[in-house]
């Protein structure tokens, strides 16, 4: 009987009843808006191409209308009229009439329409209900497998978040917007710009690099490369404090590499400018604490903000960001570094094919939450095998691990010590210890170029060249023998060595 009633509905075109699931009810679905459709996109000319972002064969409920949807693709990807009789003969083509209903079925979903009135909001509430079947699924899977004593919860977790990131990008569609709110945001930031001297973007301090690059921008992804040792850690902290002290920018410093308090430590180096080996054992002078209490204030209250969190996940991060951006108005994202990175939960043929889908993500992310995200990466070691002052500097086809990153940067940025590599003069004779070469090798809406900073190795710190005034002869009086016992004599300010008047100068000889 259930056979005959079976080819009966193959005959007829009736698709079969829709099953329970598991739970004892109906799947979130709707039939009549599936048909309804269907029924469009058969009878109005150029209605498919409302629909053909938001809509794949699998976001229909009923098989049927699923093969239906896909004679339709078919036709459209040829460029071919869609109606009831392309579509039925594309059916035939496909092998899959039978499957659709049969003849009888496609001209039913003609005769149940007029107009494709509302096609695109009644196409929006099928991708819901497949979305809401997408997220029955994933559970019901992640529940079984919590069941099971052998499943590890880490790694469980990472799968359940991987497969629902995997849902929310499918809801990722905007729609084109006339020009005119462009034309005035775009005025807007010019005004900004204005009263910030000419950087458009979040400033990093460095006046040089500023110059070229008018301030880090918005929802740009911002790549700085290096070999390691060259100072990756170092110049993004010194930019988190420039930003964050200096300029009172929020920003949220995300590092897969070291632990918070190795983090603060090396601001604290960069801010107080005390050497890592005594802040490691703790062995300062009365002066140098002294020094530190003074110097710390600059830090308290400052709007930077670290997560430490190791092997870090794209889709832990874009949860923490939108948090942090909503509850503390953060402004610039730095990540320490992408390579240390995964995307957990998702299957990859390769570590390349992860790299390229995180760098994807992390561009996709600074475009959802209009902030410069700022991320490390480690280069390959074609730089030590080259030879020459020109061979060990760097080159976009150095970027470790994939292409991608090249692709999806905004601008690409390496950091360069010719010193490192005991190269110690230029071409020109000029100095180059001390020096670091920030070398823009990409940017999409700007100049390239290079530019020098100063780095102060002891410290971790990279500053401007013209700030080389910084070192005040009270930096020198720090480094004479202890016969001072490294401290200024009682009635001195702190601030102020023997032997300087009160504007920081050694008295005058005449």
């Amino acid at each position: 009987m259930a056979e005959r009633t079976n080819s009966t509905r193959k005959k007829t075109g009736i698709p079969a009843p829709i099953p329970a699931n598991e739970y004892g009810k109906l799947p979130p679905q709707a039939p009549e808006l599936e048909e309804s459709v269907l029924g469009a996109l058969m009878i109005e000319k150029d209605a498919y191409s409302l629909v053909s972002e938001l809509l794949k064969p699998e976001c229909f409920y009923k098989p049927a209308n699923q093969k239906v949807y896909e004679a339709i693709m078919t036709l459209a990807l040829h460029q071919e009229p869609i109606d009831m009789h392309t579509v039925t003969e594309q059916l035939r083509r496909n092998g899959t009439i039978d499957d659709a209903g049969g003849p009888y079925y496609i001209a039913l979903l003609t005769s149940r329409v007029s107009s494709a009135a509302h096609l695109e909001y009644h196409a929006r509430i099928i991708l819901q209900k497949h979305m809401a079947r997408e997220l029955i699924r994933i559970s019901s899977e992640i529940q079984n497998k919590a069941f099971d004593d052998k499943t590890d919860v880490d790694d469980l977790m990472q799968e359940a978040e991987g497969k629902i990131f995997e849902v929310s990008q499918q809801n990722l569609k905007k729609d084109a917007i006339q020009i005119n709110p462009v034309i005035e945001d775009a005025i807007k930031r010019m005004q900004l710009a204005a009263t910030r001297q000419g950087a458009s973007g979040i400033q990093s301090g460095f006046h040089s690099l500023d110059k070229i690059t008018s301030g880090w921008q918005r929802s740009d992804l911002v790549i700085i490369a290096a070999r390691p040792a060259m100072g990756k850690t170092a110049f993004v902290l010194s930019m988190a404090k420039n930003m964050a002290v200096d300029y009172n920018t929020p920003v949220a410093v995300f590092s897969l590499e070291m632990s918070n308090v190795q983090l603060v430590n090396r601001l604290i180096m960069n801010v107080c400018q005390l050497e890592g080996e005594k802040i490691k054992n703790g062995q300062l002078s009365e002066y140098e604490w002294n020094k530190l209490d003074k110097d710390i204030t600059t830090l308290l209250d400052a709007p930077i903000y670290i997560d430490d969190t190791p092997s870090l996940s794209v889709f832990e991060l874009r949860s923490k960001a939108r948090r942090l951006v909503k509850e503390h108005h953060v402004e610039c994202i730095i990540i320490d570094y992408l390579q240390l990175m995964n995307a957990s939960g998702m299957n990859f043929g390769s570590r390349e094919q992860e790299v390229s889908m995180i760098s994807r993500s992390l561009k996709g992310l600074a475009k959802e939450l209009d902030i410069p995200i700022i991320a490390l990466s480690q280069l390959n070691r074609g730089v030590e095998g080259r030879s020459g002052i020109e061979g060990k500097r760097p080159q976009l086809s150095d970027l470790r691990e994939s292409g991608a990153i090249e692709q999806d940067a905004d601008m690409v940025c390496f950091i360069h010590r010719p010193e490192y590599y005991k190269i110690t003069e230029d071409a020109q004779g000029n100095s180059l210890i001390g020096i670091a070469e920030i070398i823009i090798a990409k940017h999409r809406n700007g100049a390239v170029g290079d530019i020098q900073l100063r780095f102060r190795g002891q410290y971790a710190k990279f500053t401007n060249r013209e700030d080389d005034e910084d070192e005040s002869p009270f930096q020198h009086y720090r480094s004479i023998p202890s016969k001072l016992n490294d401290e200024p004599p009682t009635g001195y300010p702190e601030s102020m060595p023997l032997g300087l008047d009160n504007k920081g100068f050694p008295p005058s000889p005449f």
